[in-house]
């Protein structure tokens, strides 16, 4: 999976994947400034920091969910709460409770948008960005046409 530091958008925008749980249910990421992901006034750029949130829950549910499920980002939105310098950090996790309250959902609607928080944190543990993240999870097969009342 680290392969994924050498991926052009990871690679150009310095960001880096530290450390993934075995069972790829936690991934922790950082990114260090650079002269190439500094902005106009010397911190890091706004792109490169939702690129450090971008792919991260939708390979968590790939992985929890398996292969009855179709997994894909839908939305974002981010804030920026103070200036980001330094090396940052970004910790993604989905525990096995919220699968298994996801896969329970599913197994009634058959398809859902899920929102997470990234917390993007300096060197002293500030929150420096938010992002909330969207993913459109749906359950392969699904019967839309239980859903709907009998004539």
């Amino acid at each position: 999976m680290k392969l994924i530091n050498w991926w052009p958008p990871m690679l150009g925008t310095g960001i880096s994947l530290k450390k993934v749980a075995p069972d790829m249910s936690r991934f922790e990421v950082i990114m260090k400034m650079r002269w190439y992901n500094k902005n106009l006034v010397g911190i890091h750029y706004g792109g490169s920091l939702y690129s450090m949130c971008d792919p991260w829950y939708m390979f968590i549910l790939i992985a929890q969910l398996g292969k009855g499920y179709v997994v894909m980002d839908k939305g974002a939105a981010i804030r920026y709460k103070k200036p980001g310098k330094g090396t940052l950090n970004c910790v993604f996790e989905v525990k096995k409770d919220q699968v298994e309250k996801i896969i329970a959902e599913l197994d009634q609607v058959g398809k859902k948008d899920y929102t997470f928080l990234c917390e993007v944190k300096n060197e002293e543990g500030e929150v420096v960005t938010e992002v909330d993240k969207i993913v459109y999870v749906r359950k392969k097969g699904f019967d839309f046409d239980s859903l709907t009342e009998s004539k």
